[in-house]
């Protein structure tokens, strides 16, 4: 795990109310490197039935059993936290200790909580020892207790809010646009009207963006494109996904009875950012699952994509993309080719602009929130 340093000290975590969840944040939590010897004391008893529960993408409650013989000697309680690739790393051998927490002994069941060890939908491993620190600063220990697996969870609809708020601070101005995109290589069209009955049909969503992104592996949709060239307010003739595109009217996919989300913002270590959006007709299995996961926009006020009634006497819906983001737009349900119109582009396909399995960068000060990258 990445820490942003060691501490040398042990401090005390806050004072709880007595009954109420020990929540152990940065203060009470920490990474320890001691010169001190440890010692063993049979009598401590070692932590039994461990038990995980309230897991979120940056804590998780943790509870055991102990036999009463020698707990009232426990000061400290050792936590050996792992990523699950690194299970059979060695527990405290001598100043081996960046991955190990210490803590006050305090009334369990406790709160572990620390974007800067845990990462979102992450597999770990735990294990409890229990220590009585001695007068002369070395510690008395129990065995280890047995090895615990868990897995992280993903970003919630608060961190999904967050990262939004900061998409919004640099999507610029609105410019208006009419159609969604789509480009692929000519066979994946041929085998649309071959072998899928002249449709597009969704597949799983890839693992790009935000590592806690609750849609990454999970929501099924297809990928489409509406941001336009600022001079000629039409889509860019190069892409980096196939020189066939397919072209559809944005009211097909885009109108009043559409619910529209947000889904993650993120860049590739470049300063091009993405923004991505999720359009799921109303009552679909798409808008079920976003329900429960993803903040809803309003299709008529927000800051990436609009869908509004034009003006008296115009009597169509006129859409708005946000000029200083790259959109992309996941459409929940399969889409009819007959709906739009299919054609060879002029420009070229830019492999490098691919976001296929994309890794964010975890530095960006712009699309990263203080919780697990």
């Amino acid at each position: 795990m990445e820490v942003p340093g060691l501490a040398h000290n042990i401090t005390s975590p806050l004072s709880p109310c007595e009954g109420m969840i020990k929540d152990l944040s940065l203060d009470a939590l920490q990474l320890c490197e001691r010169d001190g010897s440890i010692s063993e004391m049979e009598e401590l008893p070692v932590p039994q039935n461990i038990k995980i529960s309230n897991i979120t993408c940056d804590s998780f409650r943790i509870c055991w059993d102990m036999e009463p013989r020698g707990k009232e000697r426990i000061t400290h309680y050792f936590i050996d936290l792992n990523k699950k690739e690194n299970k059979n790393s060695n527990k405290f051998k001598h100043k081996d200790v960046p991955t190990k927490l210490v803590a006050k002994a305090v009334p369990l069941p406790m709160t572990v909580r620390g974007h800067w060890f845990l990462s979102p939908r992450t597999e770990y491993t735990v294990a409890v020892q229990t220590a009585s620190k001695q007068t002369d600063g070395d510690y008395a220990i129990s065995q280890w207790s047995e090895i615990i697996e868990f897995c992280t969870a993903d970003y919630s609809t608060v961190h999904l809010n967050q990262l939004m708020q900061k998409a919004e601070v640099i999507a610029g101005r609105m410019l208006r646009f009419s159609v969604f995109y789509r480009n692929q290589n000519k066979e994946y069209f041929d085998h649309a009207r071959e072998a899928q009955d002249n449709r597009m049909l969704q597949s799983v969503k890839d693992n790009s963006g935000s590592h806690g992104s609750p849609i990454s592996g999970k929501l099924e949709g297809l990928f489409f494109s509406c941001n336009t060239e600022f001079n000629t307010g039409k889509p860019p003739q190069d892409s980096p996904y196939g020189r066939h595109r397919f072209e559809v009217k944005a009211e097909t996919l885009f109108n009043p009875d559409t619910n529209l989300y947000f889904g993650d913002f993120y860049c590739m270590y470049t300063a091009y950012h993405f923004v991505i959006l999720v359009l799921a007709p109303k009552g679909s299995a798409g808008d079920d699952f976003c329900k429960q996961r993803l903040p809803a926009l309003d299709i008529a006020d927000n800051r990436f994509l609009t869908c509004k009634q034009g003006e008296a006497g115009d009597g169509g819906l006129v859409f708005h993309h946000a000029q200083d983001v790259i959109l992309e737009v996941i459409y929940t349900e399969p889409v009819d080719l007959a709906s739009g119109t299919v054609a060879e582009i002029s420009g070229h396909q830019l492999m490098s602009m691919s976001t296929v399995n994309a890794k964010k960068d975890p530095s960006c000060k712009t699309c990263n929130i203080s919780v697990g990258r």
